[in-house]
C-alpha cells in the first residue's frame, strides 16, 4: 500500500511540479530529464494567547499545542498529558522520541523529567522549530536532547533507528488537524520496528473522525496490543500501542500512577481508569 501524505507540506515535497515552457535545447532537455528539487511549502505558523496560555496554530483555529506562560515545562493540555501514559509501564526509559514537535511540551517535559534519558524530537517544518525556541522555551540541543528537522516517515524508515526507542510519541497533524498525516499499516509497522521489544507508542487521534478507525486498524496490524483511552477535549483519543502485550496488573498500575502523580502532578490515576474501562469493553 502506498503511503498517503495529507499535509500540504508533504504534498509539495512529493510533486515535481510543471516545467516552464522554453526552447528545447540539449541543456534544457537534460534539465527536464533530471528531477528538479522543490522548496517545501508549509502551512503558516500562528500564535494566540488567552488566560495566560499561549497556543500554536497552523493558520487555522485548530490548536496544535499550548504552553502556560508561567509554567513553560508543564504539559497544559489533557490529551498531551495522556501521551505520557507509557510512564505507567516504564519508569526508566533510555530513549524517548517525539514525532511532530508542536509546542515542544512533551519534549520539554521528558527532557526535564528524565535527566538520564536521551530525548529526540522530529519536526518537518523549520518555522515550528524556530518558534518553539523563541516562543515556547524549547532548550537548545545538547548531549541528551536532539531536535531535528526531518520527515517523520524518513526517521522511522531509517534502519539505524530500529530497536532503539523505549517510548515513541506520535502527534502528526497538518493545518486541518482532522487526522494524522501518516496513518498506514506500513508507517505503524516502521514505528514498531523502531521500538525495543517492550517499547510503547502513544498516538494522538480524533475519535469522532473516519481517520480514527483507519489508524486503529493500521496499529493493530503492526502491534500486539492497542489500548484506547477515553475521549477528551473535542474528540482527542490517545491510543497506546505495545510491541509486546502487557500484563495489566491494576493494583500495581494504580500504585505506579500514585508515584507519577506525586512526582509530576500528572493525573495518572485517570489513565489507569481509562485502561480498565477499555479492558471491560473487550
Amino acid at each position: 500500500m502506498l503511503i498517503k501524505r495529507k499535509s500540504i507540506e508533504a504534498d509539495a515535497n512529493s510533486k515535481a511540479g510543471p516545467a516552464r515552457k522554453k526552447t528545447a535545447t540539449l541543456s534544457s532537455l537534460k534539465q527536464l530529464a533530471t528531477p528538479q528539487p522543490r522548496k517545501p511549502r508549509y502551512a503558516p505558523v500562528t500564535l494566540s494567547e488567552q488566560f495566560g496560555v499561549r497556543y500554536l496554530h497552523f493558520g487555522t483555529e485548530w490548536v496544535q499545542g499550548a504552553m502556560r506562560i508561567s509554567k513553560p515545562d508543564w504539559i497544559e493540555l489533557e490529551y498531551a498529558q495522556q501521551m505520557m501514559a507509557w510512564m505507567l509501564f516504564n519508569d526508566q526509559p533510555r530513549h524517548i522520541v517525539q514525532l511532530g514537535l508542536g509546542t515542544g511540551a512533551l519534549t520539554k517535559f521528558a527532557y526535564r523529567r528524565f535527566p538520564e534519558t536521551r530525548v529526540t524530537a522530529v519536526e518537518l517544518n523549520p518555522a515550528v522549530l524556530a518558534i518553539c525556541a523563541s516562543m515556547f522555551k524549547l532548550p537548545p540541543n545538547d548531549e541528551r536532547l536532539n531536535v531535528i528537522e526531518m520527515d517523520a516517515l524518513d526517521y522511522v524508515n531509517d534502519a539505524e533507528h530500529h530497536g532503539t526507542i523505549d517510548a515513541l510519541q506520535v502527534d502528526l497533524y497538518d493545518a486541518t488537524a482532522r487526522g494524522p498525516v501518516l496513518d498506514t499499516p506500513e508507517f505503524y509497522k516502521a514505528c514498531a520496528a523502531c521500538l525495543t521489544p517492550d517499547g510503547i507508542m502513544t498516538v494522538n487521534l480524533f475519535g469522532d473522525h473516519p481517520s480514527y478507525a483507519k489508524n486503529l486498524s493500521a496499529m493493530h496490524y503492526a502491534f500486539d496490543t492497542v489500548i484506547s483511552l477515553p475521549e477528551v477535549h473535542d474528540g482527542n483519543v490517545i491510543a497506546i500501542a505495545f510491541n509486546r502485550t502487557p500484563t495489566l496488573d491494576f493494583p500495581a498500575l494504580y500504585e505506579r500512577a500514585a508515584q507519577i502523580k506525586e512526582a509530576t502532578r500528572l493525573p495518572a490515576k485517570s489513565w489507569v481508569n481509562g485502561i480498565k474501562s477499555w479492558q471491560t469493553q473487550q
